[in-house]
C-alpha cells in the first residue's frame, strides 16, 4: 500500500470517529437538562400589630383634703371667747371684773381657735384612704414574621444564579429550557 493511501485511510477513520463522537454529544445535549438547587432561603418581613389591653386596677386615694368649712376658725374662736369671758367674769369685782372678763374672752378665743385647728387636723389624719377600681388601658404591639417569598439558588455547570419564588421548590433539581428554569418541573434526585 502506498503511503498516501495509508494517510488518507487514517484521516478518514479519524474524521469518521470525530463525526461519530460529535453526533453522540449532540444527542446527549438534546436530552432534558437539569440545574441543581443548591440553596433555598425564606424572605421574611416583620409585621407589627398594635392592640389595646385593658385591666381593672384597685387604686388607693388619699383622704380628701377638702377645704375646711371654717378656714378662719371663727366657731372655735367665738366659742372659746364666750367660755373665757364667762370664766373671767367669775373672777374679781368692779372694774377688775370687767378686765378679767375681757382677758378671759381674748384668752378663750385664742384657745378655742387652737382647739378647733387640732380637732380638724385629727379628723383629716383619721380619715381612711378610699379605694376605687379604675379601668387602665395601654397599647401593646405584637410582632411576627411573615414570609414574602423564597430566594432559590441554582447551579448548572459553572453558572450559579438565583430566582425568587412564591413557594419553596419541592425537590433538588429543576428542568432547564433554553437555559431558564421551569419551576413547575422540579424533581428529586434519583438515588
Amino acid at each position: 500500500m502506498s503511503k498516501s493511501i495509508m494517510v488518507g485511510t487514517t484521516l478518514a477513520v479519524l474524521g469518521l470517529g470525530g463525526l461519530a463522537f460529535g453526533a453522540w454529544q449532540v444527542q446527549q445535549e438534546s436530552g432534558p437538562q437539569y440545574a441543581e438547587i443548591v440553596g433555598v432561603e425564606a424572605l421574611t418581613r416583620t409585621v407589627e400589630t398594635p392592640r389595646e389591653v385593658c385591666e381593672d386596677v384597685v387604686v388607693s386615694q388619699a383622704p380628701s383634703q377638702a377645704p375646711s368649712r371654717d378656714p378662719n376658725r371663727i366657731v372655735g374662736t367665738a366659742a372659746g371667747a364666750i367660755v373665757g369671758g364667762l370664766l373671767g367674769n367669775q373672777v374679781g369685782g368692779g372694774s377688775g371684773k370687767k378686765l378679767a372678763t375681757v382677758a378671759g374672752a381674748v384668752g378663750g378665743g385664742l384657745a378655742g381657735r387652737e382647739v378647733q385647728g387640732r380637732i380638724e387636723a385629727n379628723q383629716r389624719a383619721q380619715a381612711a384612704p378610699s379605694q376605687t377600681t379604675q379601668r387602665q388601658c395601654h397599647t401593646v404591639v405584637d410582632t411576627h414574621q411573615e414570609t414574602e417569598g423564597y430566594e432559590v439558588t441554582w447551579q448548572h455547570g459553572e453558572v450559579t444564579r438565583t430566582s425568587r419564588l412564591d413557594s419553596p421548590p419541592e425537590g433538588d433539581r429543576v428542568l432547564l429550557e433554553e437555559g431558564r428554569p421551569q419551576w413547575q418541573a422540579v424533581v428529586a434526585s434519583e438515588g
